[in-house]
């Protein structure tokens, strides 16, 4: 019995032995899960080890359909390598390696969807060893980029139940990507009568999936202003990627609970003139209808402006906000203040008149509801502030016209304004010209004029050293009178402008000093006058008439009587009075070579003279 046991003992551990022997033959090692892109190329490594050599091991790659049977697709050993015909791998894959290395590797080429399944290597020995490995292969597609749809109408929330938000959709995905929606940051999920999602998937005829998830809330008045998106997660080779639908809002319309009426224009404080513009809101988003009254609650125009306001528009206005859906009314008020600004007046009015030397007082307000400002110009030039303003020692300068500014400092533009006339009491004063001495040609106008201050206003003639007065005319300016008078001078003449008012006179003198300018042309004609005198012609002589005005009549009296003289010599000659004609008595005490009565003729425009005889005819230079 005991050699029995130990005869067993040795039997099953001999057993054992060559069990685990024939296990520890073939061991194969492949990865759990290979992952690639559709229409990409898959490689799956079959790593192994077996004691036997290369020759006496058979390779075999199967594939595990859907039903769970193994479909074999490829052949290897020592002599051939098949391709099982027939499968959905037949031209799409092929292994490379022999297994001398101990590792083959199966490459299948423009991955489907369809191939995602599990593929196994069985490698075989010759002394029975045997061993297989598994991988998984996974197929992946990136969907399109995500849509998002936002209800198009506006959402009340009054509304009993869910109301539709929007929908999302991811198209052509693999494997199904998943849709979360959120609001804002946060992230919906179902709450009954609260969020709804609802998500369904659809398997296009390639395979890919599609995605639509649609989100159904109950409505707050808080959600108008929230945003609603889609979150996309899908898969790829070795992690999940993540995409956002972009941002959309919805209309929410709620019920107002208060309202609002504000005055648009004018920005500020309102004056008479304008035209205000009203606006009124409520915090409510339903249609709504408004109404603005005023204090007797008189409706404003549907424009909701009040054109060229007085003060009389001062008051409460009110505005009433209708909710169409709910029907019920909410309103508001706003005071409007119309700031006015009364005519300036001043004191004295219009004209003032002071004495020289004197003082004045004149006083410029304005009734306004706002603070005013004064200021007081002449001639455009600022010459003092404030309501008052007050003139000392009085001269002819005082004289014009005084324009007060009256301006509300708190609106641009508001003012009003008056003037004062100032008029200086006293006799006249006639502004001295800078020259009274005046020179002109005889027979022309001369022009003058005389500028008088005084008040009251001057009277201005003109009077001339000849005793005459001549007309003028005058016209008044802001100081007296301004004079001009016009005439002809023929001499030497004084003109004087005199000015008279009640409180004196003035004068002032012009004088005038006249100047002749003639010219005598030299001729070349000849008469039988006088003896054998030679005269010149004078050119261009001009004569001042300070005391030779005689000289051109004495001179025109002398030709003349030579010329008489000539004549009546030349007459006694002829009648044989004076001389035989035989020449033997002289005119003069120098004897004549030829006895003839002979009168030289000088031009400035010749140089040969020209001698003419008794009886007109031509004499050469040496008779």
């Amino acid at each position: 019995m005991a050699v029995w046991d130990i005869a067993s003992r040795l039997l099953g551990l001999l057993l054992l032995f060559h069990t685990w022997r024939a296990w520890a033959v073939v061991e194969v090692e492949m990865e759990d899960i290979v992952e690639v892109f559709r229409g990409d190329t898959a490689q799956i490594y079959c790593k192994f080890t077996s004691e036997d050599g290369i020759g006496a091991i058979d390779i075999v790659w199967f594939y595990t359909a859907r039903t769970g049977d193994r479909q074999k697709i490829y052949f290897q050993d020592s002599t051939m390598k098949l391709v099982d015909r027939g499968t959905p791998f037949t031209d799409r894959i092929s292994v490379n390696g022999t297994g001398a290395n101990g590792v083959v590797v199966l490459t299948i080429n423009e991955v489907k969807l369809k191939d995602e399944l599990e593929f196994i290597c069985f490698i075989k020995s010759l002394t029975d060893g045997k061993g297989e490995g598994r991988t998984k292969l996974r197929v992946f597609e990136t969907p399109k980029f995500p849509t998002i749809d936002a209800v198009r109408t506006g959402i009340s929330v009054s509304e009993t139940g869910l109301s539709k938000i929007g929908v999302c959709d991811v198209k052509n995905g693999f494997p199904k990507p998943n849709v979360t929606w959120y609001r804002d940051n946060t992230p919906l999920h179902n709450v009954p009568d609260e969020v709804k999602v609802i998500s369904s998937t659809t398997t296009e005829s390639s395979g890919l999936f599609s995605v639509k998830s649609e989100l159904s809330l109950q409505v707050t008045k808080e959600d108008k202003d929230a945003e609603f998106y889609c979150e996309v997660n899908y898969f790829v080779p070795g992690e999940t990627r993540m995409t956002e639908t972009n941002r959309i809002n919805i209309t929410v319309h709620y019920p107002a609970t208060a309202v609002s009426l504000w005055v648009e224009s004018p920005k500020g404080k309102i004056k008479e003139g304008d035209s205000i513009e009203f606006h009124c809101h409520d915090n409510g988003n339903s249609a709504s209808s408004f109404t603005i009254t005023d204090e007797r609650g008189d409706p404003i125009e549907e424009s909701k402006v009040l054109k060229n306001v007085t003060r009389r528009n001062n008051g409460v206005y009110n505005c009433n906000s209708l909710d169409l859906e709910t029907g019920e009314e909410i309103s508001a008020n706003t005071t409007v203040v119309v700031n006015f600004l009364d005519p300036a007046v001043v004191i004295p009015e219009d004209i003032a008149v002071v004495a020289l030397g004197k003082g004045l007082t004149a006083t410029c307000n304005a009734l306004s509801s706002l603070p005013t400002s004064t200021a007081w110009f002449k001639n455009g030039k600022e010459i003092f502030k404030g309501h008052t303003l007050t003139l000392r020692n009085a001269t002819f300068d005082t004289t014009g016209t005084y324009v007060c500014v009256v301006t509300v400092p708190d609106i641009d533009g508001m003012e009003t304004s008056g003037t004062l006339q100032v008029n200086v009491k006293g006799p006249p004063e006639i502004e001295r010209p800078d020259n009274t001495e005046i020179e002109e040609s005889v027979e022309t106008s001369v022009h003058l004029s005389c500028s008088v201050r005084g008040f009251p206003a001057p009277i201005v003639n003109w009077t001339t050293s000849d005793g005459k007065v001549h007309d003028s005319k005058s016209k008044l300016t802001g100081e007296g009178v301004q004079s001009e008078v016009s005439f002809k001078v023929t001499s030497d003449v004084t003109a004087v402008c005199n000015a008279f008012n009640e409180h004196g006179t003035d004068t002032v003198a012009f004088h005038i000093k006249t100047t002749i300018h003639t010219t005598t042309q030299a001729t070349n004609t000849t008469s039988t006058t006088i003896s054998s005198t030679t005269v010149k012609g004078a050119t261009d002589i001009q004569i001042k008439k300070e005391g030779n005005g005689v000289v051109i009549p004495v001179i025109i009296i002398c030709v003349l009587l030579l010329a008489l003289l000539g004549s009546v010599l030349y007459f006694f000659y002829k009648k044989g009075k004076i001389c035989g004609r035989s020449g033997k008595q002289d005119l003069t005490k120098e004897k004549s070579s030829k006895d003839n009565i002979v009168v030289e003729m000088k031009s400035d425009n010749t140089e040969e003279a020209i001698l003419l005889g008794v009886n007109g005819e031509k004499l050469s230079p040496s008779d």
